[in-house]
């Protein structure tokens, strides 16, 4: 390799990815902190007869309505107990707002490229098919959301 190549690729590996870190059922997620577009505490959620599982229903974010998709449901995964408080994180999409609702939103985190991993083969199912990949943060993984996969509901996880 060239040496302006090397400096390419040591640059890239420096590069600083900054996520919006969320909690779905005690696992660390995040979602890239350029797809978030407001983050909201809890609403009241109206429900939309016939709409599938994973849709909760629709909320007003100052005067559009939003579609709130529930993430433990997108993900598969049991329902929280009825008196948890939850937490939506606002992502535009084809013109659209979505809220994911998720059980907490914690803080915004840069992480260095480099330390970016594929999905591993033990990451379940239901969690790969929404992921890009996972960071390691010592004890905890940290599951990167990718939204777009997240928000087409026409698709089966």
């Amino acid at each position: 390799m060239t040496t302006e190549l090397l400096d390419r690729v040591d640059t890239a590996a420096d590069e600083e990815q900054v996520f919006v870190t969320l909690t779905v059922a005690d696992q660390l997620c995040g979602v890239p902190v350029l797809a978030v577009r407001d983050i909201l505490g809890e609403q009241i959620i109206t429900r939309i007869p016939l709409a599938p599982p994973e849709i909760a229903g629709s909320l007003n974010l100052r005067g559009r309505i939003v579609t709130a998709i529930d993430l433990r449901r997108r993900l598969r995964l049991p329902d929280p107990a009825p008196d948890t408080g939850r937490m939506s994180v606002v992502a535009e999409q084809g013109g659209e707002l979505y809220a994911l609702l998720v059980d907490q939103v914690s803080e915004v985190v840069s992480l260095k490229a480099r330390d970016f991993e594929r999905n591993p083969a033990t990451l379940e199912p239901s969690w790969a098919a929404f992921s890009t990949g996972i960071y390691r943060l010592g004890e905890r993984l940290l599951v990167v959301l990718d939204v777009g996969r997240l928000l087409a509901l026409s698709e089966q996880g």
